[in-house]
């Protein structure tokens, strides 16, 4: 592993981490986060996997539990990163799992939803959903034929599920959002959208916040199921034909924050869902969840490659640096520092109060395969999508995983910042 310092971190204090410390900020999914900065000058441990990781690492009792294309889910020694048990499902395990009750709860995309004692790996109960599947549209990503439906290869994610003492809830590919009972596995609630929730929902002052690939923004009851309001997002039928929300929502300041695929990213009346503000991408995608420090939501895009700050209460912008790559991997905030990666297979630490990258973090696919596939100025090379077909696409975005991309959002915990990356690496760095 390389790691690459373009400015010495300030010393930095640690701090005890919150327990568990998982995928945006904690088990409600409220983007949230109040950890201590991570100076990323010393690689603890890597873990190889046999495929794929896409989803977050979750951190509780010594134990890093994280999903990989593999098919299985895993618990890690969080100090030596030593396997302690596996558990095998029939799909990939693209989501993030959450941890509470002494339960591992996550999805596969086998169509099932698990739960597992967080000490041994025993399954505890399983959950059968219509079936999973990711988001379709005509020509997707304007690949030939324009009429015919296909897959969308860049819907990498599964939702992740969100906890409270008695329920668990989470989307799934077949158009639902369901609310289980958490020690049981018992159907509470489900509600039918119109389309692929693969968002992550967050729970706040007894409502659930998720949107779906439908268009539209949901607001639930938790108890209930019941729609309270909705709201939907834009059309842009002429550059992307496959609108929708992949972004999990960050809720604080009485708002509700979440980037959409029609190059928006919008702040919502959490109780109302009256649309406050918009920002406009310009055209980019947000994909990445947002994150909520002091007054400012931060998120990076996809295709426009930027790193954004706003002011929470105005939208207005306050700063915009430039990545050579997609991003989809939610920032982690501690301290001043913001961490996120990118598709090239960077880990990046942004000073928020500098307004400037601190330090950043080569994985191990960057290195090896870098030279093949990466320009001289870290950009991909001409070429790399060889046709504008689904198979061309198919063959540059596994040129891209190929690079260790880091779809993964990073998680920081007890002085350690953990993620995973499409080398199939899980890593620990301080």
């Amino acid at each position: 592993m390389h790691l690459r310092l373009i400015l010495t971190l300030a010393c930095w204090c640690t701090l005890p981490g919150s327990d568990p410390a998982m995928f945006r900020g904690g088990p409600r999914h409220l983007g949230v986060y109040d950890s201590a900065p991570v100076a990323l000058d010393k690689v603890l441990w890597s873990f190889q996997t046999a495929g794929r990781v896409v989803g977050s690492p979750t951190v509780a009792g010594g134990r890093v539990y994280v999903g990989s294309t593999d098919g299985r889910l895993l618990a890690l020694d969080a100090r030596s990163g030593e396997l302690r048990w596996e558990f095998r499902t029939g799909g990939a395990v693209d989501s993030t799992p959450a941890v509470a009750g002494g339960r591992v709860l996550f999805g596969s995309r086998d169509g099932r939803f698990y739960a597992l004692d967080a000490a041994t790996g025993a399954e505890k109960w399983r959950f059968e959903t219509g079936g999973e599947r990711r988001f379709t549209a005509p020509g997707i990503h304007g690949a030939a034929p324009r009429t015919e439906r296909m897959p969308d290869p860049f819907d990498v994610f599964l939702s992740s599920p969100v906890v409270d003492a008695a329920c668990v809830y989470f989307g799934s590919g077949d158009g639902c959002i369901y609310a289980l009972d958490a020690a049981t596995g018992s159907l509470k609630w489900r509600h039918a959208t119109g389309d692929v929730v693969h968002a992550s929902p967050a729970l706040a002052d007894g409502r659930i916040y998720v949107g779906s690939w439908d268009r539209n923004f949901y607001a639930l009851d938790a108890a209930s199921g019941k729609v309270l309001w909705t709201f939907a997002t834009g059309q842009d039928p002429v550059l992307h034909n496959q609108e929708g929300i992949a972004s999990s929502a960050a809720v604080g300041e009485g708002l509700v924050f979440f980037g959409c695929r029609d190059g928006h990213f919008y702040a919502l009346d959490a109780s109302t869902g009256k649309e406050r503000w918009r920002h406009d991408n310009r055209k980019g995608w947000v994909i990445a969840s947002p994150a909520l420090r002091d007054g400012k939501v931060v998120f990076p895009t996809s295709d426009g490659t930027r790193f954004k700050v706003l002011d929470a209460r105005s939208g207005s912008l306050l700063l915009s640096l430039e990545n050579r790559a997609v991003s989809f991997s939610s920032p982690a905030l501690a301290g001043r520092m913001a961490y996120y990666g990118t598709s090239d297979g960077w880990l990046h630490a942004v000073d928020l109060e500098a307004g400037r990258e601190s330090a950043a973090f080569q994985t191990e696919g960057n290195r090896q395969n870098g030279p093949q596939w990466l320009d001289p100025t870290g950009r991909m090379k001409a070429g790399t999508y060889p046709e504008a077909t689904l198979d061309g696409m198919i063959i540059g975005l596994h040129r891209m995983f190929s690079l260790g991309s880091v779809l993964s959002s990073p998680v920081v915990a007890d002085g350690v910042l953990y993620f995973g990356s499409t080398d199939g690496r899980v890593y620990a760095i301080r």
